[in-house]
């Protein structure tokens, strides 16, 4: 990562993405929705209507210049602090990411706006993307995803349905699987039934790892993940969610490549202590020593979740 970068950030590592740099277009947190399970917190404002939050060109020239020095990616993946598809002219960031460079590019969004068809059509040129569907039924939708005003179920649903109609790309479908929310037989067979109209190429579950702000968000068991994955894998391929892991080695500056990734998503503590160990392979105890200068920086604080220490932005 190129020092002083607003937009660009990573590469980070995943098990469905590889090593990905990823570029945010958006202010935290402008989305559609407000999800029970996000780990940016709670949507205080909704924001449904797309616009240009920053300028383009210098969101290209970001990936310009990262492109310089990141050499070893899979994915150039677009996502938001919030819902991807608000900026407007996400179609435009694509085409001219796709002119610089052969790596192929993802988007993350929600999909909650790919009911307009000029949504759609921005994303045509993209090689992947992944919206979400957690769940089959208006009332679970409701009840997850807590979407904006005017924003419904079916509509949701349809833009799924279109969109795949129109794209020739790879259409993965996350599914956030919440424990006691919508593992149960009846909502997955609901979730299922959903996704068979959709047609996706393949279907990535997800599971809340990270801090979320709301209590009642738990990790489904062993056994309903492995029952999600037999129900789901009657109508598509699944990916089981098993998490890849962080690679800082590229990073020119450590601290700031890591307060990149920390300021868009908790980090758990053990995969980041991994990752600084990895950038010192002889000197077993310069881990330690560089973890404790970051955390001295005082930019970060330690939250416990599941039994787990997470790294996240200190407010202020």
């Amino acid at each position: 990562m190129v020092d002083g970068m607003k937009y660009v950030f990573g590469p980070v590592s995943s098990k469905r993405l590889g090593q990905s740099l990823g570029v945010d277009l958006l202010p935290s947190k402008s989305c559609t929705w407000n999800c029970l399970y996000c780990q940016l917190g709670k949507t205080r404002n909704f924001v449904t209507e797309r616009q240009e939050f920053f300028p383009r060109e210098e969101i290209l020239e970001e990936i310009r210049q990262s492109l310089k020095v990141s050499t070893n990616l899979d994915w150039i993946t677009f996502v938001g602090s919030g819902e991807t598809l608000l900026y407007k002219g996400i179609g435009w960031l694509i085409a001219e990411t796709k002119k610089l460079t052969n790596v192929p590019v993802a988007v993350i969004t929600n999909g909650s706006l790919l009911y307009l068809p000029e949504v759609r059509e921005e994303l045509l040129f993209a090689d992947a993307v992944l919206p979400s569907l957690n769940a089959g039924s208006e009332e679970l939708h409701n009840k997850i995803d807590q979407p904006a005003s005017g924003l419904t179920f079916q509509q949701h649903v349809d833009g799924l349905v279109a969109f795949r109609s129109e794209y020739k790309g790879r259409l993965w479908i996350e599914v956030m699987l919440l424990g006691g929310i919508n593992d149960s037989d009846e909502a997955l067979h609901d979730l299922a039934s959903t996704l068979k109209t959709i047609h996706p190429d393949m279907v990535h579950l997800v599971l809340p790892t990270r801090p979320a702000p709301e209590q009642q968000v738990q990790l489904p068991s062993d056994e309903r993940l492995e029952r999600a994955i037999a129900i789901l894998s009657e109508v598509a391929t699944v990916v089981h969610p098993l998490k890849g892991s962080m690679d800082l080695r590229s990073a020119p500056d450590l601290l700031e490549a890591i307060t990149a990734i920390v300021s868009r998503h908790p980090v758990q503590q053990r995969e980041l202590h991994k990752a600084v160990a990895d950038c010192f392979p002889n000197d077993p105890v310069k881990a330690d020593v560089v973890m404790q200068e970051l955390f001295a920086t005082a930019r970060f604080k330690l939250v416990e979740y599941n039994g787990e220490l997470y790294w996240v932005m200190r407010e202020g």
